[in-house]
């Protein structure tokens, strides 16, 4: 097959703010804000979690990009768009429904995570998914109108997947270009597989993706964890080359690649440590206790670790003004002193107890700087931008905070608090990128000087950092 990664574009430049014509009509534009949250464009995909059964969901979920394309996840597979901030424009939709599809793109490649088995066939761009597949399916995406699907991997099929499976909950991508491969690390959708699966996908031949290892999950103590799948993970290469895996109530580190410490690489991550937190914590029937780390990233130095978890599991709202503050913050750790607490940033928008609230999917502006600026989608609290640069006091920037979401009729007929707000909310080459559940697409300019002189990047996995700054 020929190779499907195209020429990298040029190194990151810096980028002004662009002057651009006036917001395209949508919601995220009514909503309240602060004054240097401008509402853009948007590319409308209106989805419901419980106004249809499971099988019809169509709920956007993460975005990925490459050049001037936008591609955004959903529950019925992935929506390439062509990236105007002002005015982006849908190309194509690819079919695939296999729940949340979490997405990573490099060049003419695209891997979708097919989270949880299902107890009858389904079907992917065409083809017949049998009832219980979970793992991955690859596309070659180099005709943008008609993306082709070229393999698949079931992870399924292993003795500990019986009762809750070892498929793909979410995928972090990391290329390595001096095998001519992206490698992925693989979030595993069930309780009983503690472990990050490391998976090959040859940049030459996509379709022959393959397994290749689990990399266990770790205690507090280094012992080996028995129950409790890893959730997501955020990757930095540069200088720093590091894995921070958030997963269950514990999070952990590695190190994979060149570096202070010895010993770890792409392909096997050297475990460093692990984090914990008090009040993160989850134990059956307590409603204090109920959720686990859900996302990891780092400042672009790589010495800063930020980790945000999901109480109530993403659907409760607990962010509410009597929650505790535990529920409704993000921390930061120093990755060169084992994990020590820096300080943690906590949400000061009261939301509803009917909005679920969590602090969900981001990343950090890349700034040459110096300065940290993190951009977060939290669910119904909408998206957020919060300066970090001193995480000990860590400062609100701007918001957008949608109004609570109406109920919804189920399939049953029964009034039902809808899943809604903001999936992931990204920066990406001067604009915030908000995947709103029930709504598709939406596109911001943050107009504060916080940002200013942010780097230009060719490509934005947003989990994957493929450089660090010093």
């Amino acid at each position: 097959m020929r190779r499907l990664v195209r020429p990298l574009l040029a190194a990151a430049v810096a980028v002004g703010l662009l002057a651009l014509p006036p917001a395209a009509g949508a919601e995220h534009d009514t909503r309240p804000h602060t004054n240097n949250m401008h509402a853009l464009g948007h590319a409308p995909n209106p989805a419901t979690f419980f106004g249809v059964p499971a099988a019809q969901r169509t709920v956007n979920s993460d975005i990925a990009f490459w050049g001037d394309l936008i591609f955004n996840g959903n529950y019925d597979g992935f929506r390439i768009i062509k990236n105007s901030p002002g005015n982006p424009k849908l190309i194509s939709w690819t079919r695939c429904t296999g729940d949340q599809g979490d997405i990573v793109v490099y060049g003419d490649v695209l891997v979708r995570s097919w989270n949880t088995g299902q107890s009858t066939d389904r079907m992917c761009d065409g083809e017949v998914v049998p009832a219980g597949f979970e793992g991955f399916h690859v596309f070659d995406i180099s005709n943008l109108e008609d993306p082709e699907l070229v393999g698949s991997l079931e992870l399924s099929n292993r003795p500990e997947a019986d009762a809750f499976g070892c498929g793909s909950h979410t995928a972090t991508g990391v290329p390595d270009l001096e095998n001519n491969r992206l490698l992925i690390y693989n979030q595993t959708s069930g309780g009983p597989c503690p472990f990050v699966g490391i998976i090959e996908v040859p940049l030459d031949d996509p379709g022959s993706i393959q397994h290749l290892s689990d990399l266990p999950q770790r205690n507090l103590d280094g012992s080996i964890r028995t129950s409790g799948a890893a959730h997501d993970s955020g990757v930095i290469l540069g200088d720093a080359n590091l894995l921070a895996v958030a997963g269950h109530t514990t999070a952990n580190v590695f190190d994979i690649g060149d570096n202070e410490f010895p010993g770890g690489s792409l392909e096997d991550p050297e475990f460093l440590f692990a984090i914990e937190e008090e009040g993160v914590c989850n134990v059956q029937g307590d409603p204090l206790c109920n959720g686990n780390w859900h996302s990891a990233g780092f400042s672009w130095d790589g010495e800063t670790i930020i980790l945000g978890w999901e109480p109530g599991g993403g659907a409760a709202g607990e962010c509410a003004a009597d929650d505790p503050v535990v529920k409704k913050s993000v921390f930061f750790y120093d990755a060169t002193n084992n994990g020590e607490k820096l300080g943690q940033w906590t949400l000061p928008r009261d939301q509803l107890p009917t909005e679920n609230c969590t602090i969900h999917n981001y990343n950090t502006v890349p700034l040459p700087n110096g300065n940290d600026v993190l951009v977060m989608g939290n669910y119904q609290a909408g998206t957020w931008v919060v300066d970090f640069t001193d995480p000990t006091n860590a400062q609100t920037l701007g918001w957008a905070d949608p109004p609570a979401l109406p109920q919804v009729v189920n399939p049953d007929g029964n009034p039902v608090n809808e899943l809604g707000g903001a999936w992931s909310s990204y920066w990406y080459n001067g604009f915030i990128y908000e995947s709103e559940i029930t709504k598709g697409l939406n596109v911001f300019r943050f107009s504060g000087r916080a940002t200013s002189g942010a780097m230009r990047l060719p490509h934005l996995n947003p989990q994957t950092q493929e450089f660090s700054l010093p």
